[in-house]
């Protein structure tokens, strides 16, 4: 914890980057683990779990949850609509004949490593990256801060994702990102942004792509279709938090 706050007061960029670059090679060393073990995410939930208690501890010992926003939204829900543009961009995992995809035991494997990491990403990307850019200049934050993460999903090419499906993800994650770094900077609390991260990711379980693919064309229309229709509505949603949001 001493070497954490240390590096911390010296450079908090670096700080935010150290964390990131253990979160990319961590989670990548986890899943290959998993595939040699021949086990279903128990190295994955092992990772994510200890690395999310290490920095929320560290976060509470040195009085940095107000910094990164580690508290229950303090404005009304109805100015933020509810969050009903990020619940939307949720359900059309769910509108595609939804199937559960594992058995009940991996299942829950699998929604705890992706509440897991939707408090890491969300942590170490619109919190310790996003706070340390954003003092010296605030659009360079919400640029680099939506652009990394979306360019951190590049990962998914080592997992056997083809290329076109692998943009198309880059493309959708940046515009979220974008979307949640300003309800971030404007509402002041993370918790949101958490929660949205970690149900996103967790209804994969009973996401059908091929259902959705049937239904839209083809992966490659399917996935242009999504990052169309999310820019459009979280485009919008962004502008609308960076006007009237306040805490």
């Amino acid at each position: 914890m001493g070497t954490m706050k240390k590096l911390y007061e010296k450079n908090e960029l670096t700080f935010a980057l150290v964390w990131i670059a253990i979160y990319v090679a961590g989670t990548t060393l986890a899943e290959t683990l998993n595939e040699v073990l021949g086990v279903f995410k128990i190295c994955s939930v092992v990772f994510h779990i200890a690395m999310a208690a290490v920095l929320l501890q560290w976060v509470i010992r040195t009085g940095l949850t107000e910094k990164y926003g580690l508290f229950l939204p303090r404005y009304r829900l109805a100015v933020a609509w509810f969050f009903l543009p990020l619940v939307l961009v949720c359900l059309y995992k769910v509108c595609f004949s939804p199937v559960l995809r594992f058995s009940p035991a991996e299942a829950a494997l699998y929604v705890v490593s992706m509440l897991c990491v939707g408090f890491l990403e969300e942590l170490v990307f619109r919190g310790f990256l996003f706070r340390a850019i954003e003092k010296r200049n605030l659009t360079q934050a919400i640029v680099i801060s939506s652009i990394t993460f979306g360019i951190g999903h590049i990962v998914n090419l080592l997992n056997g994702q083809d290329i076109p499906e692998t943009v198309g993800q880059i493309l959708f994650a940046v515009i979220v990102g974008f979307a949640l770094v300003i309800l971030f900077y404007k509402g002041k609390s993370l918790i949101p942004c958490m929660i949205f991260h970690g149900v996103f990711n967790a209804l994969s379980i009973v996401a059908n792509d091929e259902a959705l693919y049937r239904a839209l064309g083809g992966p490659v229309s399917a996935m242009a279709i999504l990052v169309a229709a999310s820019a459009v509505l979280l485009g919008g949603y962004s502008l609308r938090n960076l006007k009237h949001l306040r805490v």
